[in-house]
């Protein structure tokens, strides 16, 4: 019995539903031949209408918002002293707001600088090494062209050495 209950309130919920859907359409509808048998001269005045409409409405519910601003601040701050508690509280309130804020950007603040230093030091590490493997690789470039030079300047001068003996042994 209750499967047929719930099956009846579903079905009728279904054609409310769409006769809502219907309602809604033929109202559009209705709303669009209106407008077709409309003459030019009644569009206008139309426009002109809610030219003049628009602007009532925005202020009307502007008023409306605005007088219920006022009377949900009217019902929280009833009487002094509940006007007195409420403001304490949200003052602690905004303060423990305001300090959790300033400590996440503190802990954010220092998390940066910390990363930002790590990374420096890192690459301060790096170029020393890269400058120091270059040195070390330079110094050792140097002693070998060095050598190589102190080699070729010795060959030179034995050879030189041996130009002039020659010269000197054998007549001229």
């Amino acid at each position: 019995m209750a499967t047929t209950q719930t099956q009846r309130s579903t079905a009728a919920r279904r054609r409310s539903a769409a006769a809502r859907r219907r309602s809604a359409a033929a109202r559009r509808a209705a709303a669009t031949r209106q407008e077709n048998q409309r003459t030019p001269v009644e569009q206008v005045q139309y426009a002109a209408e809610r030219a003049g409409l628009i602007p009532v409405g925005a202020a009307l519910t502007a008023t409306d918002r605005v007088a219920g601003t006022v009377a949900e601040l009217a019902r929280v701050y009833g009487t002094p002293e509940t006007a007195q508690k409420r403001v304490e509280r949200d003052l602690r309130r905004f303060e423990r707001q305001g300090t959790t804020a300033r400590n996440r950007a503190e802990r954010r603040i220092k998390r940066t600088r910390t990363r930002v230093e790590r990374e420096l030091r890192q690459r301060r590490t790096r170029a020393r090494r890269v400058v120091k493997r270059n040195g070390t690789r330079l110094q050792r470039e140097v002693k070998a062209v060095s050598r190589d030079l102190e080699k070729q300047r010795r060959a030179a001068q034995k050879r030189a050495q041996e130009v002039v003996n020659n010269r000197v042994t054998t007549p001229v």
